[in-house]
């Protein structure tokens, strides 16, 4: 009775100091234990994706790879595989697992090691969110209570759900939805039993156990975990025996891009970063929407490279990368040698690596890195004539073996035919920005020939001397001081002493050829550097530099000489798009953008951007706007805006139309009295609402073209990243056989070919869109060779647009003693 007595006190005893350790233990880590708030509002690291303006992925930041999934869109094979596998007993314990708690305890009792045994998904939940993967009692014990409070907070889907979005999988897939995408490129769904159990056995070791890197590892824990699912019976004895002899088929899986565009992607995640800080941006799961269309920015990818690399064949091969062996001294490699020496090759943008196996009369036969065998037409080897230097290329090759030998390893693309061209990494670099002139909306934006090769975007990092281009907004600034575009300068040689420098400054037309007595519209769409500095030097050095700073540029690009006329102002292309855009608009500093809005990872519109537009705050009445930002999740209303007005109307109509004469011309070429604009090549589109310019700065270092109609305006610049080298002289046409050089790169030759293709595209369709005259112009039949008034209705006079009092009063007279007489008429008459 007393032993009784004894052993019930002691039980007591024990009891109460088990509740007192617990109570004890509980207001501990009670600290630790998250709030129902928290549990509820738990945020997956979830990556920022950015995606075209038209809905399609083109990349994604973020350490960790992560699609998140509703329980429902789980499918319950693989629901089976993790409980099977994980916690057999999950939905029947209230957070741990008594049995399994006793079965770990004996194993520390016998062999003195802490492992990590019994636990739960619940408790696995409770330490990835909340706890460190630390082996030590205390952790344990939080882990314990926090599981059991999840439990008493969530039901089991709820848990189910969060864990299974959360866990580890390797390669950096976190969730069993990057799972799928990064191991087999499917979703959920579409995977098959052997490959879900390859997914539920790697939590245990997502490293060790990896499929791609341990294939033999990850396929016997995939079969155990098939055998735990077998006893448990959630598949048949069929099931299994078919699962387990199905083969390893995990390979690496990028994200799902739609539309490969790096540098529009890197400009959003460089923004994202300055606005919400790394660490947010790249785990909130934020939906970056931008403001370029797939199409237009296909298209401008394509136009860039494609341009790039005519401009490298005009130029001539430079070679092999290498020479595997010698064919006189060595034998051949074999095609596992071949494709051993290829694997690490790494492979630019649309190029193939390859090696030559054999060299006939006209063909080559190339082995791919990939190891299919081609072979290299006639057609598609005969443009390569030897590179000598940028100014010189060899004379045309007439066999395949003047071109290449038997090892030599080359770069191939494909053509449109999907045969395979010659080719090589293209030496010069380029740029190309397009956007909507009545918002600033980016449509399109590339930065370079590759990402890869550089991640330096010459669209808005690259400031180069812009050339020719700075023309239009010289006669922008020559208008406004009250030339017109009649005004008649000499297109004459200048020959100017210069004191401080000891030399003489003769700027001259490129080419120098000179027409004397000369019409504005004609200079400028004749690209006559004379004329420009004759006009810088009437408007003055100070006011034409002050008028520029108007179109945005910065003031210390703007150098202060005259050699400003000529273009040696610096500017990035996205600068000179702006500034151009202003002609295109009617007279507006519109704001590029290239976010139009901002999601958080529910969908919850977090920004929508609110440009300025090309108005005047009279035509705000006759409007009405339904753009909203968000800021801080608080949404507000806000009305439409508009962009600064920087010229007049008139003055940016009447540029723009001198720029469509650049690429129209004009006179008669009946009467031997036409001319061409220097951008004629724009012709091509057979468009009439299209202006344009072109720029080439001293030794073809820097070439451009800009164009625009009223809804697009698009600006391209080619050269070479190291400002000093000049883009050379070249065989321009196809005469491959001659030998002959056809003349320097230029801004027609070089830049508007990008142009002219890139705009072709995304023209094709639409309307026409020309630039109609604003109110405030008047249009009068002039001559054309004094710019005065005419009474002539043939090939000497054509009708030219004034401001209104700006016309010209006088006529001309055919008599040669008395060239002109004054006209008693209005210029409403006139009109």
């Amino acid at each position: 009775m007393i032993l009784l007595k004894r052993t019930l006190q002691f039980i007591i005893i024990c009891a109460l100091i088990g509740l007192i350790t617990l109570f004890s233990l509980y207001y501990y880590v009670k600290p630790d234990i998250p709030s129902v708030q928290v549990l509820k509002d738990v945020q997956l690291q979830t990556p920022m994706q950015v995606f075209t303006k038209d809905g399609l992925l083109i990349n994604q930041f973020g350490e960790k790879r992560r699609i998140p999934v509703t329980i429902e869109q789980i499918p319950q094979p693989l629901i089976d595989a993790f409980i099977a596998t994980e916690d057999s007993r999950f939905y029947d314990h209230m957070g741990i697992d008594p049995i399994g708690i006793v079965r770990s305890a004996l194993v520390l009792i016998s062999t003195g090691e802490k492992k990590q045994g019994a636990s739960t998904i619940t408790m696995q939940l409770a330490r990835n969110f909340f706890l460190t993967r630390e082996k030590a009692y205390i952790r344990k014990v939080k882990e314990i209570f926090i599981a059991i409070h999840i439990e008493n907070l969530l039901s089991k889907n709820e848990i189910l759900e969060l864990y299974l979005n959360k866990i580890e999988l390797g390669n950096r897939a976190f969730g069993i939805g990057a799972a799928a995408q990064v191991y087999y490129g499917k979703q959920l769904h579409e995977l098959s039993l052997a490959q879900m159990a390859m997914i539920a056995g790697l939590p245990k070791a997502p490293s060790a156990l990896n499929p791609i890197r341990n294939p033999e590892r990850a396929k016997a824990r995939r079969n155990v975990v098939l055998g735990r699912m077998l006893s448990e019976k959630y598949i048949t004895s069929s099931q299994y025996n078919d699962a387990i002899n199905q083969p390893i088929t995990a390979v690496y899986h990028g994200a799902e891009i739609d539309l490969y565009a790096p540098y529009i992607s890197e400009m959003v995640r460089a923004e994202m970063v300055a606005r919400y800080g790394s660490d947010k941006a790249y785990n909130s799961g934020f939906k970056v929407f931008t403001s370029v269309e797939s199409q237009v920015q296909q298209a401008a990818q394509t136009a860039l490279v494609n341009n790039l690399h005519n401009y490298d064949m005009r130029h001539g091969f430079r070679g092999p990368e290498r020479l595997l062996w010698d064919a006189d001294s060595q034998p051949p490699f074999t095609t596992s040698q071949i494709l051993n020496a290829l694997k690490d090759v790494y492979e630019l943008g649309d190029l193939h690596a390859g090696v030559v196996v054999a060299v006939n009369e006209k063909t080559a036969d190339v082995i791919l890195k990939n190891g299919q065998q081609t072979t290299l037409t006639w057609d598609n080897l005969k443009w390569a004539r030897k590179f000598i230097t940028r100014y010189r290329q060899s004379f045309a090759p007439k066999v395949a073996s003047d071109i290449l030998v038997p090892g030599a390893q080359i770069w191939l693309r494909k053509n449109t035919d999907n045969s395979y061209l010659l080719s090589q990494i293209p030496e010069a670099s380029s740029a190309l920005v397009s956007l909507d002139p009545q918002d600033g909306r980016i449509k399109a934006i590339v930065g370079g020939y590759s990402f890869e090769q550089s991640q330096f975007n010459r669209a808005v990092q690259a400031k180069r001397q812009v050339g020719s281009n700075i023309k239009p907004f010289i006669y922008s600034a020559a208008l406004e001081k009250g030339y017109t575009l009649a005004s008649i300068l000499n297109d004459a040689p200048i020959n100017q002493w210069d004191k401080s420098q000891g030399i003489a400054w003769r700027p001259k037309n490129s080419p120098a050829v000179y027409n004397g007595p000369i019409r504005i519209r004609r200079a400028l769409a004749q690209s006559k550097n004379v004329i420009s500095v004759r006009l810088l030097r009437g408007v003055g050095l100070q006011r034409t530099a002050d008028h520029l700073l108007k179109f945005g540029f910065q003031n210390q690009d703007i150098n202060r000489s005259e050699s400003l006329a000529l273009g040696s102002a610096s500017i990035t292309p996205l600068e000179l798009a702006r500034g151009m855009s202003a002609f295109a608009n009617g007279g507006h500093l519109i704001e590029p953008y290239f976010i139009t809005e901002i999601q958080d990872a529910f969908g919850n519109q977090l920004f929508k951007t609110n440009p300025k537009l090309a108005c005047d705050d009279s035509q705000l009445s006759l409007a009405s706007s339904t753009l909203t930002s968000v800021s801080d999740e608080v949404e507000t209303q806000q009305p439409i805006q508009c962009a600064p007005r920087i010229i007049s109307k008139q003055n940016a109509f009447l540029i723009a139309d001198a720029m469509h004469s650049a690429i129209w011309g004009g006179g008669s070429w009946t009467h031997k009295t036409g001319w061409s604009g220097t951008a004629w090549r724009a012709q091509a589109l057979e468009r009439r609402d299209l202006a344009g310019k072109t720029g080439t700065t001293n030794n073809s270092v820097d070439t451009w073209f800009s164009g625009f109609n009223r809804n697009v305006l698009t600006s391209v610049w080619v050269g070479f990243d190291n400002p000093g080298n000049p883009l050379g002289r070249s065989t321009y046409n196809n005469n491959l056989d001659s030998g002959q050089i056809s003349g320097a790169e230029s801004g027609a030759k070089t830049a508007q070919p990008a142009w002219n293709k890139f705009m072709k595209l995304v023209l094709a369709g639409q309307p026409e869109a020309p630039i109609e005259p604003p109110e405030g112009l008047v249009s009068i039949r002039i001559d054309l060779a004094t710019g005065l008034l005419s009474h002539k209705n043939d090939y000497t006079s054509r009708f030219e647009y004034f401001e209104k009092g700006t016309a010209p009063t006088k006529y001309v007279l055919s008599q040669p003693s008395d060239i002109f007489e004054e006209s008693t008429k209005t210029e409403e008459e006139l009109f």
